[in-house]
């Protein structure tokens, strides 16, 4: 694995005595979506502005590149674009004059193509000389999207990224991550739309009160955690469920016109041509089937509601 950015047992305690984060330990490679998610409060945002040198550690490491955040920090944050939550920007500048200014920001010679190419991107091209104040909100996180871009970043944060835009956005951004990825970006985000994680990241951590509970390869995690269900929709309808059914987990619903089978997603046990041909054999006859897996919603929200219980026993 080509690391660019590496976390060692990092904590961070506010003086109140608020323990933010306890004993992150995360490595991210070099052009991967990496998304992170957790609920409000979970440590994401105290996390991501540790690594952009905006709040201090309490205690622990980070390199970006091999540059430590602390000690080589002028290089460190040479490699780092933010997206915050909160727009910021200079309400009475051009889009032009704000994108370019925060190139200049970090020593970067002027290159007028390359401002060019990430408003067109960000279909910012055609308001480049409006006023910041006279966009939409919509337009106006675009702008800060094109200006953390502007010192060409080899890792771009992007903390809530589409919170408040309209869904045509939020697919052009989504769009915008995957040419960012295949430029050789490294994009990590934080999200509240957990069908971002699931259309766009290559692995995926959840946190919960400071802490990664779980960090995992998209696929392998909905594999390993990811629930399916095999619903038959019968001929006629069952007035009782066989027992040869009941034992074998197959539910009857309240109509009796269907037939519901949950099964773990990874179970190489589980022989659905079988379980099919018994039904047959029994004399159910059915006219459809279909078949459901979990979203990575319900599995995060499995994960954190499990690891809550384990905590309160």
């Amino acid at each position: 694995m080509n690391t660019i950015l590496s976390i060692s047992n990092l904590y961070k305690t506010y003086q109140s005595g608020f323990q933010a984060l306890k004993g992150i330990n995360l490595e991210i490679s070099k052009g991967e979506i990496f998304a992170l998610l957790g609920q409000n409060g979970a440590g994401k945002t105290t996390l991501i502005s540790i690594i952009c040198g905006i709040v201090n550690p309490t205690s622990g490491q980070i390199l970006v590149d091999g540059n430590d955040i602390i000690k080589d920090y002028r290089e460190a944050r040479e490699l780092i674009g933010l997206v915050p939550q909160e727009l910021s920007t200079d309400s009475f500048e051009t889009v032009w004059n704000t994108v370019t200014f925060s190139r200049g920001l970090y020593g970067k010679a002027p290159e007028p193509a390359l401002i060019e190419k990430i408003l067109k991107d960000l279909s910012l091209w055609d308001k480049r000389n409006n006023k910041i104040m006279t966009l939409s909100g919509g337009m106006k996180r675009r702008v800060m999207i094109a200006k953390a871009l502007s010192h060409e970043p080899k890792i771009l944060f992007l903390d809530e990224p589409t919170a408040g835009v309209d869904v045509s956005l939020r697919k052009d951004m989504w769009n915008l991550v995957k040419i960012l990825k295949n430029n050789g970006t490294t994009v990590i985000l934080t999200t509240h739309y957990i069908e971002e994680a699931e259309e766009m990241a290559d692995r995926i951590g959840i946190i919960r009160s400071g802490e990664l509970i779980m960090v995992d390869n998209k696929l392998a995690l909905m594999n390993k955690l990811g629930k399916k269900e095999l619903t038959l929709q019968l001929q006629q309808p069952l007035e009782n469920l066989p027992k040869e059914l009941d034992l074998l987990g197959l539910v009857l619903s309240e109509d009796k016109y269907e037939l519901t089978y949950h099964f773990d997603a990874n179970d190489g046990d589980i022989d659905i041509a079988q379980l099919l041909q018994k039904i047959s054999n029994l004399g159910v006859v059915f006219k459809d089937l279909y078949t459901k897996q979990s979203s990575l919603e319900e599995i995060f929200v499995n994960l954190v509601n499990a690891e809550a219980n384990t905590n309160e026993a």
